[in-house]
């Protein structure tokens, strides 16, 4: 008898998102594993486009959900019924067999909580190339973050902390490799930033860092993550030539100058978020 293929259910936050829904979407239409098994819900923060509009052509399961991302997440995760959650942003693209992929691995080992997706960031502009080689060092370290996941796992330790914004990925990682083990498919999805913009990438940053130190508060400092995530030597060093990962950074001497410029930059406005909060502190 063949086994029952297990549901897999995909949400994805959006808010104004006219420009990629239809793309996303069209990509968990066309993957290989069969559609009636996987469940797409759309949470949406009220958007004032065409979002919604266009979403419906590809499931009647949308949502309206605020404030931020960590809340419209674990709001999908809420109306799920699959055994599998997978979330994704707008703006995100899946090649055909990730969900197989996924799905064929996790079924293989129970231990088995939560999966690596490689991201591939896309776009033709010269910051875009520089974050699409920065990404690809990131494939299944503390830098990355679960995407696929065992549903019942992820609601057991409480979804994302809607306290954050930024780090909610990577304290959602932390409580989810604490319930058992992770493991990094080869299947990649992409990453929209074909219209990067420099001063809104690092406004986004500097947002995201207001999150950090409650972040760093509630696993402490010392914690080893928290060292990896935080720590200079790491960030800037180590997770670029472990695993011979450094060939790469000879081989592409362009995109490393640039890499390391934009992580300058924003090394920068995390030390002025920093400043900031020092002063709203005192």
């Amino acid at each position: 008898m063949k086994k029952k293929l297990p549901v897999v259910s995909v949400v994805i936050t959006t808010k104004n998102e006219e420009k990629h829904i239809t793309d996303c979407l069209q990509s968990i239409k066309k993957q290989t594993y069969p559609v009636d098994k996987i469940e797409i819900i759309v949470v949406d923060n009220h958007s004032i486009d065409k979002t919604k509009i266009f979403a419906k052509k590809y499931t009647e399961k949308i949502y309206d959900c605020s404030p931020e991302r960590s809340a419209q997440r674990n709001f999908g995760a809420k109306k799920s019924t699959g055994q599998y959650f997978l979330y994704l942003d707008a703006d995100m693209i899946l090649s055909p067999g990730i969900i197989a992929e996924a799905v064929e691995t996790m079924s293989k080992d129970e231990k088995i909580v939560g999966l690596y997706i490689p991201e591939i960031i896309m776009g033709d502009s010269y910051w875009s190339k520089v974050r699409r080689f920065e990404r690809s060092f990131y494939d299944g370290t503390v830098i990355d973050a679960v995407r696929f996941i065992r549903l019942k796992d992820f609601l057991s330790v409480g979804g994302f902390d809607e306290t954050m914004s930024g780090p909610e990925d990577w304290d959602l990682d932390k409580k989810i490799r604490q319930r058992g083990k992770t493991d990094l498919i080869q299947s990649p999805l992409y990453h929209n930033e074909s219209e990067f913009n420099l001063h809104k990438y690092l406004q986004k940053k500097s947002y995201y860092a207001k999150s950090f130190n409650k972040y760093i508060k509630k696993w402490g400092k010392n914690d080893p993550d928290i060292k990896k995530q935080f720590g200079f030597w790491y960030r800037y060093f180590r997770v670029f030539v472990e695993d011979k990962k450094w060939k790469k950074l000879i081989k592409y001497p362009v995109l490393t100058l640039g890499m390391y410029y934009l992580k300058k930059l924003v090394g920068i406005k995390y030390i002025c978020q920093k400043i900031i909060d020092y002063k709203e502190y005192f």
